[in-house]
């Protein structure tokens, strides 16, 4: 007789079949299957997309202000600096603004001290990035210098510029101090040859704090291995501060010549408005300066309007400029 097979019949699509029967359909619904068919393929996805999203959701706001707030009353100043002033007001003058405003004697004396400021930058860069070193590697009274040398930053332009008219004054306390050494009285805010030195210095000090805490919190991402290392090898000073720190503070360098570029062209109307009010002879005029004489007592708010491009012109080149420069220099050391 034949001999019949004892075990269980299995079905195709029966319970005995991965994906058949009610437990297959069970793990169809719930996505688990093997096909991986299911609903969680999709949760992933829109997983995904959210964390791409978010980014930019967050960034928005601040962009819609920055739009809203600078980019687009940039680009109705940059408009408005085609048309004319008084009788053609609102009218399109082409290129007229530009050419008066370079023929001007003032606006050129502006132009070339923003050459001088150029020049003098690295040593407002420097004088903050070298106190920042002494704080650093904690020469003595080191958390007393940190708190004096912010002090300035804290002080109103008005305030600063009203203390030095009194210090530089020429019968003043500090021509004093040269005379009893035998030196000469220097007219420091009457002599054209002067003036503008004079509040570039007053300027660097009263900004500096600002500069200083950015390079220590520069110093803060610097390895201490390193200078420890240099320390062992019997490095001096200068070439700690040449081989060592410069290296690895090239970002932050970076940042603080472009934000003090940038601070020396928009930030010092408060010192030259009390100081020197543009003279002697309009040699300590500026850019924004030259802006709020058109503006203010000139009632030329379209050619104010051609001086404020040209000056956000100039920072942009002046500060891309920087930037290419100390790249490059980076890379070579």
């Amino acid at each position: 007789m034949p001999i019949r097979d004892s075990s269980p019949l299995v079905r195709p699509g029966g319970p005995g079949r991965t994906g058949g029967g009610e437990t297959g359909r069970r793990e169809r619904r719930a996505g688990t299957g093997p096909a991986g068919t299911g609903p969680a393929p999709r949760r992933a996805s829109r997983t995904l997309r959210s964390e791409r999203l978010a980014p930019y959701v967050l960034v928005a706001p601040a962009l819609l202000i920055i739009v809203a707030l600078r980019l687009w009353p940039l680009l109705l100043g940059v408009n408005f600096s085609f048309t004319g002033d008084g009788e053609r007001n609102g009218t399109m003058v082409g290129l007229d603004n530009y050419l008066e405003m370079f023929q001007d004697a003032t606006f050129q004396s502006a132009l070339r001290n923003v050459g001088l400021l150029v020049l003098l930058l690295p040593v407002a860069v420097a004088i903050p990035g070298l106190l920042a070193t002494f704080v650093y590697l904690r020469v003595p009274g080191h958390r007393v210098f940190r708190g004096v040398y912010f002090f300035p930053a804290v002080l109103s332009p008005v305030i600063i510029g009203a203390i030095f008219n009194l210090m530089l004054a020429f019968d003043g306390p500090l021509n004093t101090a040269l005379a009893a050494i035998g030196a000469g009285p220097v007219d420091w805010l009457g002599d054209p040859g002067v003036a503008m030195f004079a509040v570039v210095g007053v300027h660097v000090w009263a900004t500096f704090g600002m500069s200083l805490v950015v390079f220590l919190a520069g110093f803060a991402t610097l390895d201490p291995a390193l200078l420890d290392a240099a320390r062992v090898d019997g490095a001096s000073l200068p070439q700690i501060i040449r081989h060592v720190i410069i290296p690895g503070l090239t970002r932050t360098i970076q940042f603080v010549f472009v934000t003090t570029m940038i601070g020396m062209l928009t930030s010092m109307f408060g010192l030259l408005y009390v100081m020197t009010s543009g003279g002697p002879e309009g040699s300590t005029y500026l850019p924004e300066y030259y802006v709020w004489i058109q503006q203010g007592q000139m009632n030329r708010p379209a050619l104010a309007s051609a001086a404020s491009t040209v000056l956000f012109l100039v920072m942009l080149v002046v500060g891309l400029m920087q930037i290419s420069v100390l790249r490059r220099s980076g890379r070579e050391d």
